[in-house]
């Protein structure tokens, strides 16, 4: 198969970029891929640097100031669908399905347009239904959540897969608490403490403040043996200035964006991720589990489908502090049994998470999207 691969994204990315990246590691030695995504754009530095896909340069801007270069865009894609007889491009967000669809207008010999939806945002819009109408040929869900969202919209009209997301097995896998010593001892040197990190990102719809409050209502001393620590780009000021105001400074710690978060996870005793908006089923939850981390979710979207509750991670209600504060007071009394947790984190992420069920599930929706042509 022929593949285009297409990503609105300027910057990092995100889980957009660990997605497409998965995909195209797993897919490359079987199918000619493309990746199309904005010049400054983390997924096509990867694609360059590993030779997994051919990279084109699409901004996938919008606006009329910007209109003429969204002409040209629309020409590029169109030539290389046309140019490379590509059989599927797969669409990965609003703004480069929506460009995706207006280049294959008219082709005579159209490609199969596949979307994946990476958020829990309203499907319910004009734009939605126009693109579940004229521009998608089958949609994935990357969660059970996330199917049932998109069956309650236009794209009801479409055949669903659900294919959660998927982590390498090999690359996130447990390592030694040594390999993390040297980030712990930023955050502590206390060999009492209870460490909560996430890789989720900074963000603020991720949550991670209201650990922070949640740390801040717990008694003394207990209070001073949490600590959680968050990687990612630099922060809220104004969550910053909470997180003084809260007086926990000294407890909840900014790693900043890293290249490599294995040794970051490595220095936490367990995980979380507390999304309230935006979040599907999270690469980053997937990612700690694989590596041996329990993690606490927030019951929200498609997170608590990671875990079973209290036996690899913990489910905590939405936003709300007293249970968050609660169920961390239980994890630092626990804090000698969370190695044990981990493995059946690890266990649980060896069985559902690995990059070959991945891969796997979405070749064969392009199969079925082909109409059974897996060549």
């Amino acid at each position: 198969m022929k593949i285009l691969y297409t990503n609105f994204h300027a910057g990092d990315g995100g889980g957009h970029t660990t997605y497409l990246a998965s995909l195209a590691r797993a897919l490359s030695p079987r199918h000619q891929l493309f990746m199309a995504a904005p010049a400054g754009s983390r997924v096509l530095r990867v694609v360059r640097q590993e030779r997994i896909a051919e990279p084109v340069e699409i901004a996938f801007s919008s606006g009329l100031a910007t209109l003429g270069r969204q002409w040209a865009d629309l020409r590029t894609l169109r030539g290389l669908i046309r140019e490379h007889a590509i059989d599927i491009v797969h669409a990965n967000g609003a703004r480069d399905h929506r460009v995706v669809m207006e280049a294959v207008a008219g082709l005579p010999k159209r490609p199969k347009l596949v979307f994946t939806k990476h958020n829990s945002k309203s499907s319910n819009t004009f734009g939605n239904a126009v693109r579940a109408r004229w521009g998608t040929d089958r949609v994935i869900a990357v969660s059970e959540h996330t199917r049932q969202m998109l069956l309650d919209s236009p794209y009801r009209r479409c055949p669903i897969d659900v294919v959660r997301n998927g982590v390498d097995l090999q690359r996130f896998s447990p390592v030694a608490p040594a390999d993390g010593a040297a980030l712990r001892a930023r955050w502590t040197l206390d060999p009492d403490a209870l460490v909560l990190v996430s890789n989720a990102g900074t963000d603020g719809h991720k949550g991670w403040i209201d650990l922070a409050r949640a740390i801040a209502t717990l008694p003394e001393p207990l209070r001073g043996k949490v600590h959680m620590a968050v990687a990612g780009r630099e922060p809220d000021p104004q969550l910053v200035a909470e997180v003084e105001q809260l007086g926990v400074t000294g407890q909840v710690h900014f790693a900043g964006l890293l290249e490599d978060i294995r040794p970051f996870v490595a220095s936490g005793d367990a995980g979380f991720v507390l999304s309230y908006d935006v979040e599907t089923i999270s690469f980053a939850c997937r990612e700690m589990m694989a590596m041996g981390k329990p993690v606490m979710v927030s019951d929200y979207a498609g997170l608590p489908e990671n875990i079973t509750h209290g036996h690899n991670g913990w489910i905590v209600p939405v936003r709300n502090v007293a249970a968050i504060a609660a169920q961390v007071v239980a994890l630092y009394e626990l804090r000698q049994t969370l190695p044990a947790v981990g493995q059946a984190a690890r266990a649980h992420a060896v069985e559902a998470f690995g990059l070959e069920t991945f891969s796997a599930l979405t070749e064969a929706c392009y199969v079925a999207v082909l109409g059974g042509a897996a060549d």
